[in-house]
C-alpha cells in the first residue's frame, strides 16, 4: 500500500508549481465550509486571524490590525493560524486579547490570501465559522491577479486590502469592489526599543543604510541585488557610508541566500543583519538609519518603508505599486523604474502579460549621494515622509469598514 500511495505523491511533485497551486486552491476551496446567507451582521466587534506568531508580512498586517481597533475601541479578538499554514514557525510571542471565547456575532477578518484561505477554513472547528461574518483581507503585489484566486474569493463575505493597488488587482476576481483599508500604522506613536548604533554593532560617524526584507517572502520582488548594486554604485568602499541589509528568515531559501552572500563579497562597508528581532528592537534599528533604501519590483503596500517614514527616516523606494499610497514626490525619493515582464525564479509571480518595476540603479544611486552628504536634505524628506504617513495611514478607514460590518461607533 505504501508504494501505491508513494507513486501518485511522486507524480504530484512532478508537476509544476503553478499547476499544482491551482489543482490545490480549487480542490480546498471545493472542501471549505460554504458561506452564511445572506452576509450576517458582526455588531460585537472582530476576530482577527493571521500569522501572528510569525515575522511576516501578513502576520505583521494582522498585528497592526489588532492595534488599530485597539485605539478605535472596538472588540478584537486574536487568533493565531499559523499552525494551519506551511512552513510556520513560532517567532514572536501572541498578542493578548479579551478573555474567553469571541462571540458569535463578531466577524472573522482572516489575513490570509485566497490559495491558503480554503485550507485555513478547512482546518478551523466548523463552530467557530458557522453563521458568522467572513472578511478577507489580501494583498496582491502585480497589477493583475491570479485567475485562481476567483476560488478563493467565493469564501469571503467581504474583501479588504491596504492599498488602491492592489485593490484594482483584486477587482476583476469579486462581484463586489474591495475595501481599500490601509494597514493603521499611524494609529499611535511607533515605540522603538531604547537601543542605539553601539548595541546593533553599528558605526556612530557612518551613514547608514538600512534594506529589509525577508527571504520567505520573494527575492526577487523584494530586489536587494539591486540596492546593493546603487549602494556600490554611489559610494564603492567608503568606510564612512554603511549598507545594512536586514535579512527575515534567511534559512527560508539557502540558494537566495547564497546570491545574496555572493553579491556583498568583499565589501567591509556592507553588512548582514539576521536575527529574528522583537518589533520594538526592530524599529529601533530603524531608528538607527540615515536612509532607509528599498528598490522593490512591486509591492501591495510597503510596511517597512511605511514605519521608517512614521519615525521621521527618509526613504528611497521605487516609484511604483502599492506605496505609493503614501508616498509622493517631496514625501520620499521616487525612483524611476522601467516596466519589464515578470520574470520570478520561484513561479510565485507570473503570467499572460504580468509586468512589474525595473528600478533606475544609476537614479537609485544619485538619490543616495545626495541624501548620505546633506544632513538637511535627510531631516527635510524625513519630517515631510512622516507628515504624509502620518496623515495617509491613520484609522479612519478601518473604523469606516467596522462599521460597514455592524460595528456600532468605533472612535
Amino acid at each position: 500500500m505504501s508504494n501505491a500511495l508513494s507513486l501518485p505523491h511522486r507524480l504530484w511533485r512532478l508537476l509544476p508549481a503553478a499547476p499544482r497551486r491551482r489543482l490545490l486552491a480549487r480542490a480546498s476551496a471545493w472542501a471549505a465550509p460554504r458561506l452564511a446567507t445572506p452576509a450576517p451582521a458582526a455588531p460585537a466587534g472582530v476576530i482577527v486571524a493571521g500569522e501572528l506568531s510569525r515575522a511576516s508580512g501578513l502576520g505583521e498586517g494582522a498585528r497592526i490590525m489588532l492595534q488599530g481597533l485597539a485605539a478605535l475601541g472596538v472588540p478584537a479578538w486574536p487568533l493565531d493560524i499559523g499552525r494551519l499554514l506551511p512552513a510556520h514557525a513560532d517567532d514572536l510571542p501572541l498578542p493578548a486579547g479579551p478573555a474567553g471565547p469571541p462571540p458569535d456575532d463578531a466577524a472573522l477578518v482572516l489575513h490570509v490570501n485566497p490559495p491558503l484561505l480554503p485550507i485555513v477554513l478547512a482546518r478551523l472547528p466548523r463552530p467557530l465559522l458557522r453563521g458568522r461574518r467572513l472578511v478577507g483581507y489580501w494583498v496582491w503585489e502585480l497589477p493583475v491577479a491570479p485567475p485562481d484566486w476567483r476560488f478563493g474569493a467565493r469564501l469571503a463575505h467581504d474583501v479588504w486590502t491596504p492599498s488602491h493597488f492592489s485593490a484594482a488587482a483584486l477587482r476583476p476576481l469579486l462581484t463586489a469592489a474591495p475595501r481599500v483599508v490601509p494597514h493603521p500604522l499611524a494609529s499611535a506613536a511607533l515605540a522603538p526599543a531604547p537601543l542605539g548604533r553601539a548595541e546593533f554593532g553599528l558605526p556612530e560617524g557612518a551613514v547608514v543604510v538600512l534594506t529589509s526584507f525577508n527571504l520567505a517572502s520573494s527575492f526577487t520582488r523584494k530586489n536587494p541585488l539591486a540596492a546593493i548594486a546603487a549602494f556600490r554604485d554611489a559610494f564603492g568602499d567608503r568606510p564612512d557610508r554603511l549598507l545594512l541589509l536586514k535579512v527575515g528568515n534567511p534559512d527560508h531559501n539557502p540558494e537566495d541566500f547564497a546570491r545574496l552572500s555572493a553579491a556583498i563579497a568583499g565589501a567591509a562597508n556592507i553588512r548582514l543583519e539576521t536575527r529574528t528581532l522583537p518589533a520594538a528592537d526592530s524599529l529601533a534599528l530603524t531608528a538607527c538609519a540615515d536612509v532607509v533604501l528599498s528598490l522593490h519590483r512591486s509591492e501591495g503596500a510597503g510596511l517597512v518603508p511605511a514605519e521608517a517614514m512614521l519615525l521621521g527616516k527618509p526613504v528611497i523606494a521605487t516609484g511604483w505599486s502599492g506605496n505609493l499610497d503614501f508616498m509622493a514626490d517631496g514625501s520620499a525619493a521616487l525612483v524611476r523604474y522601467r516596466l519589464v515582464p515578470v520574470s520570478d525564479p520561484r513561479d510565485v509571480y507570473g503570467g499572460p502579460g504580468a509586468v512589474w518595476a525595473e528600478a533606475d540603479v544609476a537614479d537609485a544611486s544619485a538619490w543616495l549621494r545626495r541624501l548620505a552628504d546633506d544632513p538637511a536634505a535627510r531631516r527635510s524628506l524625513g519630517a515631510a515622509g512622516q507628515a504624509m504617513a502620518r496623515a495617509r495611514l491613520g484609522t479612519a478607514p478601518l473604523a469606516e469598514a467596522v462599521r460597514a460590518l455592524g460595528v456600532a461607533g468605533p472612535a
